[in-house]
């Protein structure tokens, strides 16, 4: 019986850990830096990863790509917002991005943060 509780204990410690690189705060600065350095398409397609909070905010990167990988691989900078958040509400703003599907692109809305909003959000 001892075991299993270890295992979840693990698990909780291991999930909080996880949670604690989404909480790196990051500053307008640091948002413009990252996104302005270059993309490793091959070692990033398919992958969405964590940055850290702005303004308390969750933002993450995805890097989607399809049919001619990893040339094709887009990356997106963006925040994560709940279900039913209102993106100016947290500091963001709305932008559409042409997203790489099977042989297409199909337009997606992204909440962005303001400081990119000129379109450092996006690289292709």
């Amino acid at each position: 019986m001892r075991i299993p509780a270890l295992l979840v204990l693990l698990a909780a410690a291991v999930a909080n850990s996880a949670c604690a690189q989404t909480r790196v705060p990051l500053t307008d600065a640091a948002l413009r830096a990252y996104a302005a350095s270059p993309v490793d398409k091959a070692a990033t397609m398919g992958q969405t990863v964590s940055l850290g909070t702005h303004a308390g905010t969750p933002v993450v990167v995805e890097f989607p790509c399809a049919d001619v990988c990893p040339q094709y691989t887009v990356r997106i900078i963006h925040y994560q917002l709940a279900p039913g958040t209102d993106c100016a509400a947290v500091g963001g703003v709305e932008k559409k991005v042409l997203v790489p599907v099977a042989i297409t692109v199909l337009p997606r809305t992204f909440c962005v943060p303001k400081v990119l909003a000129d379109g450092g959000y996006e690289t292709r």
